[in-house]
């Protein structure tokens, strides 16, 4: 396989009450989810600079998307420091499942939460 510029490409995290999600999610973030109606499935899209070839995703809601705390974690990008997003996440409804934690000096730092659909998601950052 040749060497591509990322692994991921695209994620999506599957919710079961969209709204729900949707106002977590913009809450944490500090933005107005996006949403659209893609085929049978309705979809709220996380912010990135999609013109410099940056990574999306997005959560989902459709038959046969379950939610998950024992599946693939993903690791949404935190900013510059993952603790501004992370202190909003109990008010927002979801629950601290890893505080946040430096990995090492040069990776950075990681949290996860469980959000209120009850997937575990994971935060980064470099400090």
């Amino acid at each position: 396989m040749e060497m591509v510029r990322n692994a991921l490409n695209w994620f999506e995290i599957p919710v079961d009450d969209f709204e729900r999600a949707r106002k977590f999610y913009s809450q944490i973030f500090d933005f107005e989810m996006p949403t659209q109606q893609m085929g049978p499935n309705l979809m709220g899209f996380f912010l990135f600079d999609m013109q410099a070839e940056g990574v999306g995703g997005a959560i989902i809601k459709g038959e046969g998307l379950t939610p998950s705390a024992t599946g693939t974690l993903v690791y949404l990008n935190g900013g510059a420091d993952l603790t501004v997003v992370l202190d909003r996440v109990v008010a927002a409804g979801g629950t601290v499942v890893l505080p946040k934690m430096q990995v090492t000096p040069e990776i950075g730092y990681i949290a996860v939460f469980s959000d209120t659909e009850g997937n575990h998601v994971a935060l980064h950052s470099r400090s």
